[in-house]
């Protein structure tokens, strides 16, 4: 695969410390094939290994954030494997999911990997994978439950139909709701405000919170020991208090 071809279904842009990451097939409805898959674990990667980064806003061009798997690419055989790869282990860092339109199947489980959720009003969100004879395999299935309770995910399932912006922002799925056409830009400035903190301070918090589901205090506890050593013992920990003292903003380094 070429990089140009990678480029074609996925852009990264860069805002300073944030990236803004967006799914490019919109005469496809941005479903997920295998340049696409390649290309978004790509963007995943780079924002992991840079410390220059401290969240990103993923998206989608066009009139949706993303459809779901492309069937045609499916029945095809293409490698779509950096994007299970990406729906089980998500990114190290902040990544806020804007949705415009709907998030559908796999689309809906790429937003299900981020952290946050910004959706347009009138947004669909759904799983409708029953009603061609697949089911929902890129965590769909198990994360719903916790996000929008389990009677609601399990007829989302069942039935195949769609909610929502405003159910899932009433059920705690979504974190914010904005105008139609205002998603992006309300996960940028929600990136923006992420990335005024520490990086690692950042990335260790989101880690902890994602830890708790499923999880005893005590394995908490020892979840959150090696990232008391390695964030305390950053150079961010320095100039935190620094800057405090001098009364001035913060110089992160992610170091």
């Amino acid at each position: 695969m070429s990089q140009a071809q990678t480029e074609q279904a996925v852009l990264v842009e860069r805002q300073e410390r944030i990236m803004v990451i967006t799914l490019n097939r919109p005469d496809a409805m941005n479903a997920i094939n295998g340049e696409l898959s390649h290309g978004l674990w790509e963007a995943i990667l780079e924002l992991n290994e840079d410390p220059g980064l401290t969240a990103a806003v993923l998206t989608g061009a066009g009139r949706g954030f993303c459809s779901g798997m492309d069937l045609k690419a499916f029945a095809r055989g293409e490698d779509i494997g950096p994007m299970l790869e990406f729906v089980q282990n998500g990114s190290a860092k902040p990544l806020i999911a804007a949705i415009e339109g709907f998030a559908l199947a796999g689309g809906l489980e790429l937003a299900l990997s981020c952290d946050l959720l910004v959706a347009a009003t009138g947004c669909k969100l759904g799983i409708p994978e029953v009603g061609v004879g697949l089911f929902a395999a890129g965590g769909g299935l198990f994360r719903l439950p916790s996000r929008v309770g389990y009677a609601r995910a399990m007829e989302m399932a069942l039935t195949g139909d769609p909610i929502t912006a405003e159910d899932a922002f009433s059920r705690g799925l979504i974190s914010r709701v904005t105008e139609k056409g205002g998603a992006l830009a309300e996960a940028v400035s929600l990136a923006v405000r992420i990335a005024q903190n520490a990086p690692l301070a950042v990335a260790a918090s989101k880690a902890i919170v994602r830890g708790v589901s499923g999880s005893t205090e005590a394995e908490l506890w020892d979840l959150q020991k090696p990232f008391m050593q390695t964030v305390w013992g950053s150079d961010d920990a320095k100039e935190g208090p620094r800057a405090f003292a001098e009364k001035r903003a913060a110089r992160w380094t992610g170091i």
